[in-house]
């Protein structure tokens, strides 16, 4: 029979090896998320439930600090790109006088928002990375909300043009209808709040201009009209506009109101030809805030 021979262990070793042993059985029995503590009966979810808040409580006030900050930017821009400053109140302008070599004109388009017409336009715009100003009547955007809701979607400035583009003579509340019903819709769709007035067909003296002054509205007249509503060849047209085009010009072109086919034709001629003589784009507000730059700089 074979003699065994028994080695003597510690007390204290042969405890320690006991619980290794058992910390080794445990982590080959345990699941693998289930942490120690929750072994040992530590609750650490409070722990965590304060921490997480802690987090939250300082990412919302992050996220509420660049809130502010960007409502802010975008009151300013709305502002900018909405109205006139309150120099032009009651005013009518027909261009402005830039800065010294500012070779800069607005596009203005009337009587949209248009289906299709209005879409092509804005599309040509974007490709060229311009802003421009739309003249809207207040049926058109009732037929075609969602067209004005892009032309401010897209960084243009949306104006007044009245509900009807009626010609005849207007007492102060047909006028006031014409005018506050579509300032009230483009505020309504859009949340812009407009001061910037043009008078169908230009007509000074019926009664809507008047009530506009009367108002505050800045009106809008123009410098180079391309006369597209004649529906001349594209080519035409371009030179009409080449031929009125000055530094602080304001272009008369048309997105709805009838068959734009030969505007939308011309307009990329329009903006090429511009370019090679130097011009830059600017909205109708942008144009007026650089007359008012300038007048301040020669004082």
């Amino acid at each position: 029979m074979e003699n065994r021979k028994f080695v003597a262990v510690p007390h204290k070793t042969f405890i320690a090896l006991l619980l290794l042993t058992g910390t080794v059985c445990l982590s080959l029995t345990i699941p693998a998320n289930l942490q120690f503590s929750q072994l040992l009966g530590i609750n650490r979810s409070k722990i965590k439930e304060v921490n997480a808040e802690a987090n939250n409580q300082q990412k919302f006030a992050e996220f509420q600090t660049a809130m502010e900050a960007s409502l802010n930017e975008q009151f300013k821009r709305q502002n900018l790109l909405s109205g006139a400053p309150t120099s032009f109140n009651g005013k009518i302008i027909y261009d402005i006088k830039p800065a010294v070599n500012k070779k800069v004109i607005a596009l203005t388009f009337d009587d949209g928002p248009w289906e299709n017409t209005t879409t092509q336009i804005l599309n040509i715009l974007k490709q060229n990375n311009i802003k421009a100003t739309f003249f809207v009547v207040g049926s058109a955007l009732q037929n075609n909300p969602e067209l004005g809701k892009q032309i401010v979607t897209e960084g243009h400035v949306i104006a007044n043009h009245t509900w009807n583009h009626w010609y005849h003579f207007m007492n102060p509340q047909a006028a006031a209808f014409e005018i506050d019903q579509t300032t009230k819709l483009i505020y309504k769709l859009t949340g812009v709040k407009t001061n910037l007035f043009r008078p169908p067909g230009g007509h000074l003296s019926n009664g809507l201009v008047a009530y506009a002054r009367s108002k505050n509205y800045a009106t809008l007249m123009w410098s180079a009209d391309s006369r597209d509503f004649q529906q001349p060849p594209p080519a035409t047209m371009v030179n009409t506009v080449l031929e009125y085009a000055r530094p602080g010009g304001i272009v008369l072109l048309h997105d709805g109101g009838g068959d734009r086919t030969k505007t939308v034709q011309a307009l990329p001629q329009i903006i090429t030809k511009l370019q090679q003589q130097g011009y830059s784009f600017v909205t109708i507000p942008e144009l007026l805030e650089m007359e008012k730059m300038s007048e301040k700089s020669e004082k």
